[in-house]
């Protein structure tokens, strides 16, 4: 775990923060965190995938980011908000890791080296999150679709084939096009021979040619 996390602590200031640790299971499509709870936790993804959803005023869900194991599912408001801005889902059956919230601030306090540690991984999270959405938002529907895929593929299971773990709905929630475009474009790049797809599993064919529509589509 140490490696994992937290590079600049010792194995007893490891063992203060994990003792009370709490491992937890969640079934696909339960809640996690529901925006507007009580921060009191600090919760690591130790296995499957989620995603990060905040409910608008008109109370519509829009997808922020996908977190994959090892990530720090609470850390956008932990340090910034009594309650959470933010609700957290299960897409795949996961475990959560909880530790101690007021144990891990007090030895961010206690240890720069520590906090900096925790400030590395706030600030990569929210450049993934701001470096992904600029670039889905540069590209047309193609490039948009493309890129969702190659970035499942890639990032999340390693793999050209695997299952879709969101709907075609949620695909078009979280680049901004409508449900209807992303079912033509995903069947445009089955019938070009990009893909191939069985109800929610996707196979890669060309995955060079993929990368160029997500480039330049």
């Amino acid at each position: 775990m140490q490696s994992l996390f937290f590079a600049h602590v010792t194995k007893d200031v490891l063992e203060d923060i994990c003792v009370h640790k709490i491992e937890r299971q969640h079934s696909k499509g339960e809640t996690i965190i529901q925006q507007g709870d009580p921060i009191k936790e600090f919760i690591y993804l130790k296995s499957g995938l989620v995603k990060l959803i905040r409910t608008t005023s008109e109370n519509k869900d829009q997808i922020i980011s996908f977190s994959k194991p090892f990530d720090f599912v609470s850390v956008f408001s932990v340090f910034s908000s009594e309650y959470y801005n933010y609700s957290v889902i299960a897409i795949d059956d996961s475990i959560t890791c909880i530790l101690d919230l007021e144990e891990v601030k007090r030895h961010a306090l206690n240890n720069g080296h520590f906090a900096m540690d925790l400030m590395y991984r706030m600030s990569t999270a929210t450049d993934h999150i701001i470096i992904d959405n600029m670039e889905i938002r540069k590209k047309q529907l193609k490039g948009r679709i493309a890129h969702i895929l190659l970035y499942f593929a890639r990032n999340i299971y390693k793999a050209n084939n695997f299952e879709l773990p969101v709907s075609r709905r949620e695909i078009a929630e979280y680049i901004g096009m409508t449900v209807e475009n992303v079912i033509r474009t995903l069947s445009e790049f089955r019938k070009d021979g990009l893909i191939k797809i069985y109800g929610k599993e996707i196979l890669i064919l060309n995955e060079k040619f993929l990368e160029e529509v997500s480039e330049h589509g």
